[in-house]
């Protein structure tokens, strides 16, 4: 995917370098605008006239250099810069003097002006109201990954790490906060009005990492164990909202400090939630950014998934405290190394302090599967990917910088034990600290720290695309059993299209019937083809590799050995990950061409009595990959019946109330079977919402928050105008943001034309935030035939002003996956020829990662339709025998 029309890209020359900053900041929230003063203490290393350095968007009024004695008293004559010469295509500025820099210290002191601009990046503009209704604004900071040099002219580069003094001037009774802790207050001479607010010198860190909000906000507090002040910081009148994250940041920051045998290094850590914000959240040493839903907990009112996923957000942050700001990736290219690292110990965090979560088990479900799917794509990418302008940085903020590189990193830590692991790492971070780090010297520490060949195993998986599939056949020879087990590359096309296929060192665990629990064998595959032997194997003992899984691989059984599976499946005798892979690995093999969709169908039968939620999540993903054919055929409503029929025990089981003493994830189920059988048309689970929504609307009885989406989406599915009126009044009349974001996700679910475009014009109205309006808009695209096709048309008829919103961000790629669930060659021609004149360069791979799936999409439904009509057509008959399936 090599574009050789980019512009060539060039670091900044290394002639002059800054060792810290003192910026002073002063927004106008009213004008939105904002003036920046800074004064750079910088270390000329080569004689130069010309001071070159990131800008974009600011206007600079003047620039000095004074060299460095003047710092010490004596005289010296103060330069001003005579050339202020921007290039903007390459966001730089050059600052020329008359003559030329000295050797040595000096200071760079620059003025200037900026917009507080509304795009979400940079220092712009938050929109919020008061308690009393009032519309005010916030300034925010999200400087991710090349933002800062908006905010001000810079070395915005994340290898050079210098100390920042920070000083905001903020009007009266405006909360002032940045990275460190408040040093001093005091009101602004000759600004009446004003205050400046002064913190306290930050370590030294990379620009992208600097932080500012002034706005105001209520907060709750709390320290650590080991004493560090915690503070989360929420909406006026909403600082109940923030007591959850506070319990959690209490528990995170000392579990960290163990973990990494590394203390926190600032004195303080605040999580605020912004009203407009356009990614999760956002790291900031001492000071990080989250969006609303992923830090506020209403103890009243949030369902159980939302206090999961705050969970998950806060221990991924507060992770990156060490993993990304006291060690920092020396460039882009091991994003990677920052965020799939964040992503694996969220996870292990979670399970520390909810351990009832089973957190494991959903990560396969969430995390592992995504990678999994995103990396067998054509138009996939390496973990570690070449980056030049940081403009290309976008891209990869995806499933494999996050998902893929969490699940190595799982199946590393697997592999060398925990004690090697954490010792590993707290060689890497007490190297390191405070300096740039590359992929390959996380290795170096890892392998020191184990004795195992880490470097060349986790090459062949960071700097490859994609993984291996297994294919494994056994044999019973007297008491032992021989496995025969050779990899290839996976390709969901089915057909690897090089010379030859890549090979990576394979970590494989094997577990047996005789104890399922229990990783029986662990071996290394280092060539393409290797057979092992399981010594003591009775004949009527099934063999499962990937115990847990924990390996980063698809598996693909032969047909005696898959059939030995399904008895474990049915008895729950396989843990819930390995009776999730089972399916997972057959709806991926299937989409290839190696096996039936019909088959799969057959074998997910064996799942009818699953109690697991986390098995069944990814049943539901993958029955939605199933529908999103089918949905163009005939066969759909037999499809429907099929999986009425599939989830009715376990709806009927869980029924619509929770059973005293039920679990957190018990809930979590109950909302996705009645989800499901709502939507499909399920009589009973209709009739009920209809029942529950009436009295929920007339106040009789409030919905309980876990049951609201599933009503939602039964009512919206089979209702009436009527009902998508009521509904919007409810998001009107709620000051719940999570009640509100339910309702924007579910507006796709109206199943006439004229619901469907309301439901689209109203992403775009003035009562959703920008940070939203993509996720109205998926809504409609992923919930039926027909609202894919508005949405894609919705899209391309507003795409100057979405273009315009979201241009340089990651949400241009959700926009253009609104596209990727069609499935005929004519739809995938018509995404390029839109895209070939609407060029989006911070999505193109997810241009032709959406291409590729409607072909993959069109090719599947070519190859099994016939077979999925004959099977669901005929099941009854059949009495859901699985032990015909293909392999």
């Amino acid at each position: 995917m090599e574009d050789k029309t980019k512009r060539p890209f060039h670091v900044l020359p290394k002639d002059v370098r800054p060792t810290n900053y003192a910026l002073t900041l002063q927004p106008d929230l009213e004008l939105f605008n904002f003036r920046g003063t800074v004064d750079v203490d910088v270390q000329v290393k080569c004689v130069t006239s010309q001071v070159v350095m990131n800008s974009v968007d600011i206007d600079i009024i003047s620039a000095t250099y004074m060299p460095g004695s003047a710092a010490d008293g004596e005289t010296a004559i103060e330069l001003t810069a005579t050339g202020i010469n921007y290039q903007n295509e390459d966001e730089k500025v050059t600052l020329t003097f008359a003559s030329a820099l000295a050797l040595g210290n000096g200071k760079l002191r620059i003025d200037y002006t900026g917009e507080l601009n509304d795009k979400m990046k940079g220092f712009y503009r938050s929109k919020y109201q008061t308690p009393d209704g009032e519309t005010r604004y916030a300034a925010v900071t999200h400087l991710e990954p090349s933002y800062a040099r908006s905010v001000l002219p810079c070395w915005d580069e994340p290898a050079i790490k210098v100390t920042f003094d920070v000083t905001l001037v903020v009007p009266e009774g405006r909360l002032a906060l940045s990275n460190m802790n408040e040093t001093g207050r005091r009101p602004c001479a000759n600004k009446p009005g004003l205050v400046e607010v002064s913190f306290a010198r930050t370590p030294i860190m990379s620009t992208y990492l600097l932080a500012a909000v002034v706005g105001e906000y209520d907060f709750v507090e709390g320290r650590t164990s080991d004493g560090t002040h915690v503070r989360v910081f929420t909406p006026l009148g909403k600082a109940e909202h923030g007591h959850f994250a506070l319990e959690v940041a209490i528990k995170t920051i000392p579990f960290y400090t163990q973990y990494f045998d590394v203390p926190y290094p600032l004195p303080k850590i605040d999580l605020i939630a912004i009203a407009d914000f356009s990614v999760g959240a956002m790291e900031n040493w001492g000071l990080v950014t989250y969006r609303e839903l992923a830090l506020l907990v209403d103890p009243k009112s949030s369902s159980s998934e939302a206090r999961q996923s705050v969970a998950l957000v806060v221990g991924h942050e507060l992770a990156h405290q060490w993993f990304g700001n006291l060690v920092t990736m020396e460039w882009w290219t091991h994003l990677w190394l920052n965020e799939g690292f964040a992503t694996w110990i969220e996870y292990l965090c979670v399970d520390h302090c909810f351990q009832d979560f089973h957190i494991w088990t959903q990560f396969v479900a969430k995390d592992h599967s995504r990678a999994l799917d995103s990396d067998g794509l054509e138009n996939s990418h390496p973990v570690e990917v070449e980056v030049g302008n940081p403009g290309e940085v976008n891209e990869i903020f995806d499933a494999i910088s996050y998902s893929k590189g969490a699940s190595i990193i799982r199946m590393l830590h697997a592999f060398i034990g925990d004690a090697a692991f954490r010792k590993g790492l707290h060689l890497y971070l007490t190297k390191f600290e405070y300096r740039n780090a590359a992929t390959e010297d996380l290795w170096a520490c890892l392998e020191e720290s184990s004795g195992q060949p880490v470097a060349a195993i986790m090459r062949t998986w960071t700097k490859q695309l994609g993984y291996p599939v297994l294919h494994v056949s056994d044999e019973q020879q007297g008491e032992d059993r021989i496995l025969n087990i050779t990899q290839e590359k996976f390709c969901a096309g089915g057909t690897f299209k090089g010379d030859s296929s890549p090979t990576w060192m394979v970590p494989i665990t094997i577990s047996t019937g005789d104890n399922p629990s229990e990783v029986r064998m662990t071996v290394l595959l280092e060539t393409q083809s290797t057979t092992v032997t399981i010594p003591g194997l009775k004949e009527n003992q099934w063999v499962k590799l990937n115990s847990g899984t924990v390996g980063f691989y698809r598996t693909c059984y032969s047909q005696p050995m898959l059939k030995a599976l399904i008895p474990a499946i049915q008895d729950q005798s396989l843990p819930p990950c390995d009776r999730l892979s089972i399916q997972d690995d057959l709806i991926a093999l299937s989409c290839a061409g190696v096996v039936s969709a019909a088959d799969v169908l057959q074998v997910m039968e064996a799942y009818m009595n699953e109690p697991d939620f986390t098995v069944w999540m990814s049943l539901n993903v993958n029955i939605s990959s199933i529908a999103v054919l089918l949905i163009n055929t005939d066969c759909f409503p037999s499809f429907q019946s099929y999986v009425v029929d599939l989830f009715t025990p376990v709806g009927m089981r869980l029924g619509w109330e929770a059973i005293p003493g039920e679990g957190h994830l018990d809930a979590m189920l109950r909302t996705t079977v009645l989800d499901r059988l709502g939507r499909y048309g399920h009589r009973p689970t209709l009739a009920e919402a209809k029942r529950r929504f009436a009295d929920h609307v007339e106040g009789r009885r409030t919905l309980p928050v876990d049951t609201r989406r599933p009503v939602y989406i039964a009512v919206l599915r089979h209702g009436d105008s009527i009902v998508m009126d009521t509904i919007l009044k409810m998001f009107r009349e709620t000051d719940e943001l999570e009640e509100k974001h339910r309702i924007q996700m579910v507006l796709g679910a109206a199943s006439s034309s004229e619901l469907l475009q309301r439901a689209l014009d109203f992403s775009l109205s003035e009562e959703v935030r920008p940070q939203d309006t993509v996720f109205v808009i998926a809504s409609v695209a992923g919930q039926s035939r027909l609202g894919m096709g508005m949405a894609w048309d919705f899209v391309r008829e507003n795409w100057m002003e979405l273009n315009g919103r979201y241009q340089g961000t990651s949400m241009l790629g959700h926009l253009v996956w609104t596209a990727g669930n069609f499935a005929s060659e004519e739809r995938a021609l018509e995404v390029k020829a839109f895209f070939d004149t609407h060029a989006v360069p911070s999505a193109e791979r997810a241009v032709q990662q959406a291409m590729e799936n409607i072909r993959l999409n069109a090719a599947w439904l070519e190859r099994d339709c016939a077979a999925l009509k004959a099977f669901l057509e005929g099941r009854s008959t059949r009495g859901g025998d699985t032990s015909t399936v293909c392999a």
